[in-house]
């Protein structure tokens, strides 16, 4: 099976292979009794809940992949930029979009292009970042990445845009990843108005004014 899937990851199958897989990962989830780490349709209707729970109409994404949480979310914002670090990957993206004016697919390294996204905004986001980016492929030299992009959003002159970090359970400590723990304390330390509950293996950073 492992050896089927590399061949299929490098086909233009792959895509397609991936998208059909999400209800069966969903149902063997549920029979399983729902373990930590929740399937992609769950993490969908997770970003779904909060858009919605915090009227936030534009959701800005690192790690685009092949464009599945776009897919799954496309109808329901107004506005969605996914950042893309792999040049093909992101041209794949854009081709997939090209036809959905409020998508922008953005390639290069995620720190730098949020902060170009962060200059755009005149309304509070919902941020969809991962931590375990770049990883994948095998890129270690922006460890500090996540706190980066963290500073950046809280920084900004819209104080109240709510973030969701994906895998930051699974990918704690691994391959210079932050600890979750640690990352938790350095928020606190550095942004005491936050606001910080880990769910189903996603950390999420909201407002004190959300209280």
């Amino acid at each position: 099976m492992r050896s089927l899937r590399r061949l299929l990851k490098k086909s233009s199958l792959y895509p397609a292979y991936k998208a059909l897989g999400h209800y069966p990962d969903y149902w063997y989830w549920l029979l399983r009794g729902k373990p930590t780490r929740i399937p992609h349709i769950m993490k969908q209707k997770t970003v779904l809940r909060f858009g919605r729970q915090y009227e936030l109409r534009t959701l800005i994404e690192t790690g685009t992949y092949y464009g599945e949480m776009v897919s799954g979310l496309k109808n329901d914002f107004a506005r969605i930029v996914s950042i893309e670090f792999d040049s093909g990957l992101a041209a794949a993206a854009k081709r997939k979009f090209k036809n959905s004016p409020h998508i922008e697919v953005l390639q290069g390294s995620s720190e730098l292009m949020v902060q170009q996204t962060l200059a755009t905004l005149t309304e509070p986001a919902l941020f969809w970042l991962d931590a375990g980016y770049f990883l994948w492929a095998g890129e270690h030299k922006t460890t500090d990445r996540l706190m980066t992009e963290l500073d950046s959003i809280f920084r900004h002159g819209i104080p109240n845009h709510v973030v969701l970090v994906d895998d930051v359970v699974s990918w704690s400590g691994r391959d210079g990843t932050p600890e979750v723990t640690e990352l938790e304390r350095e928020i606190q330390r550095k942004y005491p108005e936050r606001r910080i509950t880990v769910e189903s293996g996603l950390m999420c950073l909201r407002h004190a004014k959300y209280l």
